[in-house]
């Protein structure tokens, strides 16, 4: 589904009624030019539409290509800030869902810029969905359906080469800040590659990115542990996850069978899934061997 100024469309709507929502806010004869890109995943899809020149700014999580973190930072997605967004004279923001806070975005509509919202999705279709919504808000439908049908095949491929036959049980651990484990659920990006990628989400008693108990995690049976690499305080060593009590329990800590991914290329889904399929795959299989 896209949002844009308040106003929803599902997936399945209608060209027309998308280009008739699109002209209550841009003008037909002026297409946005000066782009404030929000979200890691629609940033990726701009410049792969190679539409890249029209954006002046991009949140934190907008870190590729290489060029994009060229651009003025606005913040991190949910945690904008309206002056830096308005700094920058956009005539349009193109944003995943969940850009915030609440209090930025009304500020930004309140100043009459258009928002166009992109909704999340961890599946194939998702990723073919997102690339041809922020496809037609650039009023480039044709390169959104070129670059969905190369995506889509790259994903083809990378699925078709997964060993599905050995399923390791993945935990994704998203931060271990204090001790405290942040762990992938069910209804996750992250649970969702791993699935994709040949594993088995190791979290399946709750939804979405929470604390996990040391009791859950010992008991886990995790084969694999994948995070993102960082180098943050949300990070941590191997030897310092062999340290933990709880994850130092797990198979996956008793065989040093830890994995490090980049965070965008890995969650993102968006035109470089395809990739993040082969690469997580190809290490299941490594690190267990």
């Amino acid at each position: 589904m896209m949002k844009l100024s308040g106003i929803s469309i599902t997936q399945g709507a209608m060209a027309g009624a998308l280009a008739l929502l699109l002209s209550t806010t841009l003008r037909a004869d002026e297409p946005a030019q000066r782009i404030v890109s929000v979200g890691g995943a629609v940033t990726e899809i701009v410049y792969a539409l190679e539409e890249g020149d029209r954006l002046v700014a991009r949140d934190t999580t907008s870190n590729y290509p290489a060029e994009a973190r060229d651009l003025p930072n606005v913040g991190y997605i949910r945690r904008l800030s309206a002056e830096g967004v308005l700094s920058v004279n956009p005539d349009l923001i193109l944003s995943e869902a969940g850009a915030g806070p609440l209090e930025t975005m009304e500020l930004l509509r309140e100043a009459a810029i258009p928002v166009a919202e992109v909704n999340e999705g961890f599946t194939r279709e998702a990723v073919s969905q997102k690339i041809m919504t922020v496809a037609d808000v650039l009023g480039v439908p044709e390169k959104g359906a070129a670059l969905a049908q190369e995506t889509d095949a790259a994903i083809a491929e990378a699925l078709a080469k997964v060993d599905t036959a050995n399923r390791p049980k993945v935990l994704f651990i998203l931060s271990t800040a204090g001790g405290r484990v942040m762990a992938a659920g069910t209804n996750t990006s992250a649970g969702a590659i791993i699935e994709l990628a040949g594993g088995e989400n190791a979290a399946t008693g709750f939804e979405g990115f929470k604390p996990m108990t040391d009791e859950a995690i010992a008991t886990s049976g995790a084969e694999v542990i994948l995070m993102m690499d960082r180098r943050d305080d949300h990070g941590a060593s191997n030897d310092q996850l062999r340290a933990h009590p709880a994850i130092g329990q797990t198979p996956a800590a008793l065989n040093d069978a830890i994995v490090r991914m980049d965070g965008m290329l890995l969650l993102g889904f968006s035109v470089r899934t395809g990739q993040a399929i082969s690469e997580l795959a190809d290490a299941l299989v490594d690190v267990q061997s």
